[in-house]
């Protein structure tokens, strides 16, 4: 049995929408003596996000549209992990297609839950360093630009809201911290 099924116990599991990259679960979960209580969860396959530093201590960041935030977003290279997937080998994957970048090392910067609340989701975060410049392969249906910039005014960005998403404030401070 696993810890997750001995802290949880559940009942009346329903899938509710089932989408190109995510679904919709209901379930009722019993929350210790509080009874039965529905909860709804979006069930997302994880993906890895990935940091790339230079030699010269900028950061390569992408600019990409994010229609769910009705703007353009500053953010890592980042992607959706394939069923079975090596985290590391879907982080090269993203890294080559969304910024031309090759590593010659991934570094693990652990892992972030998106939304916990809501979201099964886990990312992988990771470190890029070592890097070469190739061809960008972006998706049909991305609109991404590169942004580079130093380590410092990266973290800047993050720490006046000019940079708002998770994942990348928390690789950029992950990182940071490793660097001293």
């Amino acid at each position: 049995m696993s810890i997750r099924s001995q802290l949880m116990e559940t009942r009346k599991r329903a899938i509710l929408f089932e989408g190109l990259v995510v679904k919709i679960e209901q379930m009722e979960v019993k929350v210790g003596e509080k009874g039965w209580h529905v909860y709804q969860i979006v069930r997302h396959p994880g993906g890895v996000a990935v940091l790339p530093l230079h030699d010269d201590g900028t950061v390569t960041l992408i600019r990409q549209l994010r229609p769910a935030a009705d703007d353009f977003l500053v953010e890592l290279p980042a992607g959706r992990r394939q069923p079975g997937e090596d985290p590391a080998e879907c982080g090269r994957r993203e890294l080559v297609e969304e910024t031309g970048l090759v590593a010659e090392r991934l570094e693990p910067l652990g892992i972030l839950h998106s939304s916990p609340g809501v979201f099964d989701e886990v990312i992988h975060l990771y470190l890029a360093t070592g890097l070469s410049q190739g061809e960008a392969e972006p998706e049909q249906y991305e609109d991404i630009e590169t942004v580079r910039l130093p380590l410092a005014e990266a973290l800047e960005m993050a720490r006046d809201g000019r940079i708002s998403d998770g994942k990348t404030v928390a690789a950029l401070f992950r990182a940071a911290g490793r660097r001293g």
